[in-house]
């Protein structure tokens, strides 16, 4: 294993994601996703989820289930917006793909190409190059803060993982990255990473625009997604997020950590409304389930009008091995999320190429080409929607019926 993060999923996979004794193979996919959603809320793992199945490009089944807002009361509805953490990945890296095939970027370029000043070394002191194609693979050396003990060298130096510190700027943030020592050499490894946030400010560069306007240049608005951006479309219909707890899961407030194993992730809900703060490529969007069920599915069924069919080929097909462990044992990744290469070994019901991420305010989503379907499940509960029982649940009953 590679990351505690990957240890922690393995965990979920392995011991927090059995089949939901509730949703059998002979109850019809509603029933089984029905029951798989009725338990989470009424046993306060969840406050509110939002679950779309496509299948061959046809939704097959849709709810939205719970509160957005529980003190309030305010139940949650498809159009609900989510803070999209890390989903933001894949958009961000579907922006630079497009470049690529512009050839206004290329994946082999330098990173010191398009930001002369990002120059992290190792520990030995020797400055290694860092190329665009390991930005998208997360095989740059970098790392997040927390995969390191809390008072690690991210830590000591301050760097935003695009989940705390408002009105941070991009210019600040990229000092402080650049000046922690990488923790392997680029290339060597697999480390799932701040890579994505450097790749953002490699897309505005290259792109010509702030990387707001570039990932809607170049992704949601060719698609439709109207709801999709940087910014809150309509603060009324956001998701107000919660941390796991007991009995209930507990209200994030202005700055909410949660520890995990060697450190913890600091969460500050409102930088979304922070117009100062840099945008986030790995972690910044915000949008709803229906956006992004649109923009996978333009993925599955080739990438147009966003990208020509043969890099979506490149995007969904592994690039680092099944060592990567992006999720697990059996995963690799691709440009932008984690890929399946060995379902026996990931314990998985999902198809070889199956492509997948999550985010960590609640959120996971997976397409299978080779069973033409596509889930989306967003929650606002931080982190029992990512990785906890909930999405492995979801995950088994949409493929009971096959078993």
């Amino acid at each position: 294993m590679h990351s505690v993060l990957a240890t922690l999923l393995v965990a979920a996979s392995l011991g927090l994601a059995p089949a939901s004794p509730e949703a059998t193979p002979t109850q019809s996919l509603p029933a089984r996703l029905d029951s798989v959603i009725d338990r989470a809320l009424a046993e306060k793992r969840i406050v509110g989820t939002v679950v779309l199945v496509a299948r061959d490009g046809k939704v097959i089944y849709r709810r939205a289930a719970g509160f957005a807002d529980r003190e309030a009361k305010r139940p949650m509805r498809e159009d609900t917006l989510f803070r999209l953490a890390s989903l933001s990945k894949t958009p961000v890296s579907a922006a630079a793909l497009a470049l690529i095939e512009q050839k206004k970027l290329g994946l082999e370029d330098p990173v010191t190409k398009w930001i002369p000043t990002f120059r992290p070394k190792l520990p030995d002191g020797s400055e290694p190059v860092i190329t665009v194609r390991q930005l998208l693979t997360h095989t740059a050396g970098l790392t997040y803060d927390f995969l390191e003990p809390k008072d690690g060298p991210y830590h000591r130096a301050r760097v935003s993982t695009g989940l705390d510190q408002p009105g941070l700027s991009m210019q600040e943030n990229l000092r402080r990255l650049g000046s922690v020592p990488l923790t392997y050499a680029p290339g060597r490894r697999w480390g799932y990473s701040m890579a994505t946030d450097v790749l953002g400010e490699v897309v505005a560069r290259a792109g010509g625009a702030p990387l707001p306007k570039v990932v809607e240049r170049l992704v949601t608005r060719p698609l439709g997604l109207s709801e999709t951006g940087f910014t809150v479309k309509d603060a009324a219909r956001l998701a107000t997020p919660y941390a796991d707890g007991k009995p209930e899961p507990v209200r994030m407030g202005e700055s909410h950590f949660i520890p995990n194993e060697p450190g913890g992730t600091t969460f500050a809900p409102g930088r979304v409304f922070d117009t100062r703060s840099f945008p986030s490529g790995g972690a910044g969007m915000v949008g709803t389930a229906g956006d992004f069920l649109k923009f996978l599915e333009a993925l599955r069924t080739g990438g147009a009008p966003v990208l020509s069919t043969s890099m979506v080929e490149q995007m969904m097909r592994d690039q680092v091995g099944p060592q990567a462990e992006s999720m697990g044992p059996g995963w690799g990744f691709g440009f932008g999320a984690g890929v399946l290469v060995d379902p026996a070994k990931a314990k998985s019901p999902q198809s070889p190429g199956t492509f997948e991420w999550m985010g960590a305010y609640g959120h996971h989503w997976f397409v299978d080409p080779k069973q033409r379907l596509t889930v989306v499940a967003l929650t606002n509960t931080t982190f029992e929607g990512m990785w906890g029982a909930f999405p492995y649940a979801i995950r088994d009953a949409v493929y009971a019926a096959d078993r």
